[in-house]
């Protein structure tokens, strides 16, 4: 893995355990491998049925990460003892507001604190972009994602944007 292409976060809070968070540009093989195992989990959930290669990568082109890179936004991989295992970005939409995107922690490791990490992580880019609040919107059955958000603090606000995808809303005021 390149390091020169990672700058390290600092995690080490209870909740992050042995989980090591790194800002890491989006297409790097682990950050590739951990946004296709995203779009994935999320697709075959819409659909009701796994999804082929073919539509992981119509849907990658769909919804590029370029705007994940500053000074417009930030990628960020968490490893579990080296292995990467989750992923997400946070891109500003003002001045100050930024958003999450492409949340994920790998089904394996959920539960071992990697997503509370990892949102920790992102909100820190988040401040480091000048950002005072983050926004996201999630989807009805992406059951695990909305716990999370609101177990860190997000709180359900209006739509704040439409979207074919967003059944709900959260916001966090960064401290």
């Amino acid at each position: 893995m390149n390091t020169d292409a990672m700058n390290t976060i600092d995690s080490t809070t209870p909740a992050a355990g042995n989980w090591a968070l790194a800002a890491e540009h989006f297409a790097t093989p682990d950050a590739t491998a951990l946004r296709r195992a995203y779009y994935a989990e999320v697709a075959g959930r819409y659909w009701k049925r796994p999804v082929t290669e073919a539509e992981i990568d119509e849907g990658l082109r769909d919804d590029p990460a370029d705007g994940l890179v500053p000074p417009t936004g930030q990628f960020v991989v968490g490893r579990l003892d080296g292995t990467p295992w989750a992923c997400g970005g946070i891109r500003l939409l003002d001045p100050v507001t930024a958003e999450l995107t492409r949340v994920y922690v790998d089904p394996r490791a959920r539960g071992t604190g990697g997503g509370a990490a990892l949102l920790a992580a992102l909100e820190g880019e988040a401040r480091a972009l000048g950002a005072g609040r983050v926004r996201l919107d999630t989807r009805s059955d992406l059951v695990e994602a909305r716990a999370l958000y609101a177990r860190q603090g997000y709180q359900e606000i209006p739509a704040y944007k439409a979207g074919p995808y967003a059944e709900h809303w959260f916001e966090k005021v960064l401290a």
